[in-house]
């Protein structure tokens, strides 16, 4: 479902401008049909109220909790069922954040991946980008959604914006705290401004070398790290919100002295913040991440030098949270409901 037929199907049932907002912002709250003062009985049109418990039976079944996989950091991996029995992933982030999918897996094959071996399945609609943050808020507050779950934002566009600009308005989350997360897509960079909610942007950089980024990122747009740099830059200087460019740390492959030369080289004097994120091992994929006091070196170096660095602690490193991973393993074993914990080790904290 697309919020634009929602819209449609509310105005159908007589629904004004402030009924429709109430019957929106009710469901992305996840509040019960009847939260405030004013009773739904009393100022809806009757078609509306008669048709009211239909439509949000249908509206709950569009992102349905299938598996919980809590992890020791406060975050929690869920496995969401959409209403064709298609399944994606969503992350309750500690502090009040969520990690929303944006696609049913994904087109770019990101190397490093789980959700990028399978390839794109389907677009998710804008409505159900939203049913995920209307399950995660049915069981804690959520402040701030991020765009960086199964599947590439930009090659779902439309469907995205509709959802940050409900989720930005009637949804009440900061617009600096609604994040959209690329790997450099020239659409992204054009559409982003002409929206009524400008999202932060994050980029997905991972590397400053064109040909070992083309190797990590088969199906990115063929834009330089130079250039997707120049145009990010353009566009947080423009919103007031610093780019977070995101770097997936890999052992061996994009952690080296050359690097870290060429981030200064790169970053030295933008207008954003480089998060260092260790990378969550895959089963069958040939990587792995390095010690935690490589990547805390890299963090100290890159700081003494200019750039604003936060070493992430990636989470859920207990419940094999890489992207794709729980939703692989409920395709192969059908499980539903399961909290299973992988042996701590020296770097899960990290």
């Amino acid at each position: 479902m697309q919020l634009s037929e929602l819209r449609q199907r509310l105005t159908a049932l007589g629904a004004g401008p402030l009924h429709a907002q109430r019957v929106l912002r009710h469901w992305v709250y996840a509040l019960p049909a009847d939260a405030g003062r004013r009773k739904p009985e009393h100022h809806f049109p009757k078609a509306l109220f008669e048709a009211l418990p239909a439509l949000r039976d249908e509206l709950a079944g569009l992102a349905r909790l299938q598996a919980e996989h809590p992890g020791e950091d406060g975050s929690a991996r869920l496995l969401v069922a959409l209403r064709d029995g298609q399944t994606v992933e969503s992350v309750r982030l500690p502090r009040g954040g969520l990690c929303v999918s944006t696609q049913v897996g994904c087109a770019v094959g990101c190397a490093f991946c789980m959700t990028g071996t399978g390839g794109l399945i389907r677009q998710i609609g804008s409505a159900e980008i939203v049913a995920q943050v209307a399950l995660a808020r049915a069981g804690r507050p959520v402040d701030k959604v991020v765009f960086m779950g199964m599947g590439e934002p930009a090659h779902n566009l439309d469907a995205v914006l509709d959802a940050i600009e409900l989720l930005g308005t009637v949804g009440g989350i900061g617009h600096k705290n609604l994040v959209f997360s690329t790997v450099g897509d020239e659409r992204a960079f054009d559409a982003l401004p002409r929206g009524a909610v400008k999202p932060a942007l994050a980029l997905s950089l991972h590397t400053t070398k064109p040909e070992l980024r083309e190797h990590l990122l088969p199906r990115a747009p063929r834009l330089t790290p130079q250039a997707l740099v120049e145009r990010a830059d353009a566009y947080a200087r423009a919103t007031g919100y610093p780019v977070q460019y995101q770097w997936t740390l890999l052992d061996g492959v994009n952690d080296g002295d050359d690097e870290v030369e060429g981030i200064v080289r790169l970053l030295g004097g933008r207008y954003g913040v480089l998060n260092l994120i260790p990378y969550n091992a895959v089963d069958g994929l040939p990587f792995q991440r390095p010690a935690w006091e490589k990547a805390a070196d890299i963090a100290r170096r890159l700081h003494r030098q200019g750039i604003l660095t936060k070493l992430r602690h990636s989470a859920g490193q207990d419940v094999d949270a890489g992207c794709g991973q729980l939703r692989a393993r409920s395709l192969e074993t059908g499980e539903r409901v399961v909290a299973v914990r992988r042996a701590r080790s020296p770097l899960s904290a990290a």
